[in-house]
Parts: structure tokens; C-alpha cells; sequence
């Protein structure tokens, strides 16, 4: 079995991987390496969860550090492109350590905040620039930032860059790069819009295809449960309230607002996230997620892909995605890099025919059950544990949220736990470009976040530290709800938004 030595990665990384607790490589990493470290072109494919982060952040910042240049004020060394600020933030935070190391430095690009600082850390010379490509383009239009000197780019999540209409942005800023740099693209699927990029921008590149996106995870079990709509709430109620960390997933961005103060309302704690949200209300939110304050995050399509989290056992489809590939996308919350988890679909009775087509366009076949009410075993088997419902989550907001013009504010909260629930204000539209830039959590000492990260495994008759059950309880094991116990910290140049530690 090879490893990150024999791959020919420089020993100061394979001490920093070493230190996160990554010491294997996953196949697209140990596929891709060898190339991406030469210097060529590579195109890659492999699903969620593969490792696809560290595959391209690996070179790129060995290839840097081996140039020894400095970088030029306005002019970055490395770009990364990725499609949602989430994400962003997420590759920033895997290559932190590894920038560290090397001695280079990294700025985040994105939409949804002021570009001061942005511009700032351009101005001061910065080595590698994570970006969204709105926000990006717009800083080259204000001459605030030159490509001319990149040396490596990076584009992450190709097919969602597709999917979201940003491939022409992408062209435009690949063709404002050298013709000789070298260039790495990653995606979870190659179709034809990427095709046509890959023979546009990359030079004879090498090809590795580790898996699919419809390569079946053999640690993750998928179950449609047949309910009535009227038992939505209760069933997700029950099922949130089992131990460990749950993401569940809604079509609409009002209705992940209206269920997790559904949620919140029965006594599960839980956030939202979706595009309605202010930058600052997302990152507060994740922050809840993360330390575990809030033990459900509901969220819309946005989270499919921007977010790793290491330890969710439970992924649920409160509403059917439209097609296979978020399907997918979605399930990958969980079941990431070898550990298990169980995917949930709810279905109702019209939605029989739809849910069939999507689950066989996406290669899965899940075990259906008709669910009539709570009181069914199955739930219990899908969600092992003691059901705790310790309060709704209710976040602090100690000064109003800073917005681009035209969006509202936000209001001040009372603590988590309170039984007074206030109505968050001012969730206004957020800007339509889903770039980013700015902090997050920070790690401290856990794994990054790539797919290498461990995940707990949710299991019956375990406590550890959880909440105290706020007396509604339905027996099916030992011990609370757990949280992360994680801390945070906020930085201007870079940020976590992983969440780590084991439930």
C-alpha cells in the first residue's frame, strides 16, 4: 500500500497530515499525486467524501513551496476555485496547516461580505486566493487582483459549477491565468459542459477516475420510509432527537427555515441554513452545529456539498431532491471515508413514482417501509437511543448583523435553552453570487477537512456527556444526545468550517 512519503509529498506535509491523524491515502489521492506533483494537468473524478481536497491541496502547496517565489502585491501565486462560500471556507481550512507549514499564505474570496479585508490581504501579497468566481471577477474588474503570476489553479466541484451557471465566470478567469501554469480540476462527475473546459483549458491532461458519484458506498444504508404527511414533523422530530448529529435536507429554503422552527419548537435543537441567510447568520449557525448546541442542521441544497462534517450518522430527504446527482450529494453527509451511516428518504404516496425513477438513476437500492406513526420499530433502528428533547436552540446575537445594502438585520436573542422563543428577524434575501470569504470556526488540533476525517458511529447504549433529557423520551438505548464540545475562534486570513470530534 502506498503511502504519502512514497508518493513523493515533502516530509514537513506528511508531519502535518501525520499530526491531523491522516496517514493513508485514499484512492483518488493516491491516484492523482504522482502527477499533480509533476507539474501536469490532472482531471479527476471521485464522489464526496473521497479525499478530493487534500488530492489537489497537497500539490498545489508542495509545488510553491518548491518554487520559492514571493508573491506580488495583487497578484496570488495559487488560485482555487469552488462553487458556494461553504465550500470555501471548507478547502481553507484543510490548507491552513498545510500553508503554515510551508510557509505560505492563503486568503478566502467570497460574496455575501464587505470586500475591505479582501482587498487588504491582496494588496499585502498573499500566495494562494480560495474563491468564488463572483466576487473574484469582480476584484480583477476594480484591478484589485492580477492572475498573471498564478503558477497552479485549482477547480473544485466542476459539474456544481456547472449546474449553478457559472461556467462562463470560470472561463473567463481560467483564460486570465497562464497558458503554461499547470491546472487541476476535480469533480464528482464528468459530463459533457466539463468536457469542454477540460479540452478549452487543460494541456494533455492525465486522467483518473478513483469511483463515481454513483458508485455504491458500502458503508452507508439507504431507507425510504412510506409515511403519511400528516406524520412528517413527528417522524423527524423523532428521529432528530436520537442521539449523535442529524442533517436533514428540504427542497425550498423557506421550508428548512419553517422545519427547523418545528424542530426547535418540540424540544430538538437545531439551526438552518440556506441562501436567505446573512453571512454572519451562517456562520453562527454552523458555529452551533459544530460545538454541539445544536444537534440538527436543516438545510437546503447549498449544504450538499460545502460542508464536511465528520461525525453525522444520520442524513434524511425531508423532501425528495428533484434529481439523482443531489441525491447523492446530499447522502454523502454521511458514510465519508470508510465509516458508516444510514441515509432516510420520506416519501408520501404521491411521491412513489418519483422516488423509484430517483433512487434507480442513482444506482441505490433502499429498503422501503410503510411508517404509520412514531411508534414503529424501524425508527428506532435507523436512529438508535434514548430520545432527548432538551429545548429549541435560540442564538445569541450580540450586536446587529452587518448586510449588504438592501438586507435586514438581525436581532438580539436569548441564550440557548430559554423557553421564550423569538422569531429571528430581517432574514432577507442573501446576494445571488455564492462566493465568500471570511471566518469561521477554527480548528483546534482536529482533522481537517477532507474525506480522511473519522467519523463516530452512532450506536445504542452510549453517553457521552449529552443533554439531559427535557422529558420527552422514547427508550430505545442509553445515554443523551452528544455534542462536539469543540470551541471556536474567528481569524481574518483563515477559517474553519469543518466539525470535528466524535459523538
Amino acid at each position: 500500500m502506498s503511502s504519502f512519503s512514497t508518493l513523493g509529498l515533502p516530509s514537513n506535509l506528511v508531519e502535518v497530515l501525520t499530526g491531523l491523524g491522516i496517514t493513508e491515502p485514499t484512492p483518488i489521492q493516491a491516484a492523482t499525486l504522482p502527477d499533480s506533483l509533476a507539474g501536469r494537468d490532472v482531471l479527476g473524478r471521485g464522489r464526496t467524501g473521497s479525499g478530493k481536497t487534500y488530492g489537489f491541496l497537497l500539490p498545489l502547496v508542495a509545488r510553491l513551496a518548491a518554487s520559492g517565489a514571493k508573491p506580488r502585491k495583487g497578484a496570488p501565486r495559487a488560485l482555487i476555485l469552488a462553487p458556494t462560500r461553504e465550500l470555501v471556507t471548507q478547502i481553507e481550512a484543510a490548507a491552513a496547516p498545510l500553508a503554515k507549514a510551508a510557509g505560505l499564505t492563503t486568503r478566502t474570496v467570497f460574496g455575501g461580505v464587505g470586500q475591505g479585508p479582501q482587498v487588504a490581504a491582496l494588496a499585502k501579497g498573499v500566495d494562494i486566493v480560495i474563491a468564488c468566481p463572483g466576487r473574484l471577477e469582480d476584484l480583477i474588474g476594480q484591478k484589485h487582483c492580477s492572475l498573471a503570476d498564478i503558477e497552479v489553479t485549482v477547480l473544485d466541484e466542476a459539474d456544481h459549477m456547472a449546474d449553478l451557471g457559472f461556467l462562463p465566470g470560470v472561463r473567463r478567469i481560467l483564460a486570465a491565468t497562464p497558458k503554461d501554469s499547470q491546472r487541476l480540476l476535480f469533480s464528482a462527475t464528468l459530463d459533457k459542459a466539463i468536457d469542454a473546459l477540460v479540452k478549452q483549458f487543460l494541456n494533455n491532461p492525465v486522467t483518473h477516475q478513483a469511483d463515481s458519484a454513483q458508485s455504491p458506498v458500502a458503508t452507508m444504508t439507504h431507507h425510504v420510509l412510506h409515511i403519511e404527511r400528516d406524520h412528517r414533523v413527528s417522524i423527524l422530530t423523532d428521529l432528530a432527537s436520537a442521539p449523535g448529529r442529524t442533517v436533514i435536507f428540504t427542497r425550498t429554503k423557506h421550508g428548512a427555515k419553517a422545519l427547523a422552527r418545528q424542530l426547535n419548537k418540540n424540544g430538538v435543537p437545531s439551526v438552518d441554513l440556506h441562501g436567505n441567510l446573512s453571512q454572519n447568520a451562517r456562520t453562527r449557525n454552523m458555529d452551533a452545529f459544530h460545538s454541539g448546541e445544536a444537534t440538527a442542521l436543516i438545510a437546503t441544497d447549498i449544504a450538499a456539498r460545502g460542508i464536511h462534517v465528520d461525525d453525522v450518522a444520520l442524513v434524511i430527504h425531508a423532501d425528495p431532491p428533484a434529481e439523482h446527482k443531489a441525491y447523492l450529494h446530499r447522502s454523502g453527509r454521511t458514510a465519508r471515508a470508510g465509516n458508516e451511516g444510514t441515509v432516510v428518504t420520506l416519501m408520501t404516496s404521491d411521491q412513489v413514482k418519483d422516488v423509484r425513477d430517483l433512487t434507480k438513476a442513482a444506482g441505490i437500492k433502499p429498503t422501503t417501509t410503510r411508517v404509520n406513526d412514531v411508534s414503529h420499530p424501524i425508527l428506532v433502528s435507523l436512529a438508535p437511543g434514548e430520545r432527548t428533547r432538551p429545548g429549541g436552540f435560540e442564538p445569541v446575537v450580540t450586536q446587529p448583523e452587518r448586510r449588504p445594502a438592501g438586507e435586514g438585520t438581525g436581532t438580539r436573542k436569548s441564550r440557548p435553552g430559554s423557553r421564550a422563543r423569538k422569531r429571528q428577524a430581517g432574514e432577507g434575501s442573501a446576494p445571488a453570487q455564492g462566493g465568500r470569504g471570511g471566518s469561521a470556526p477554527k480548528q483546534g488540533g482536529q482533522k481537517a477537512s477532507t474525506g480522511n476525517g473519522g467519523q463516530a458511529r452512532r450506536s445504542q447504549g452510549s453517553s457521552q456527556g449529552g443533554q439531559k433529557s427535557g422529558g420527552q423520551s422514547r427508550s430505545g438505548g442509553q445515554g443523551g444526545r452528544r455534542g462536539a464540545g469543540a470551541g471556536s475562534s474567528q481569524g481574518s486570513s483563515h477559517s474553519a468550517a469543518s466539525f470535528s470530534g466524535r459523538r
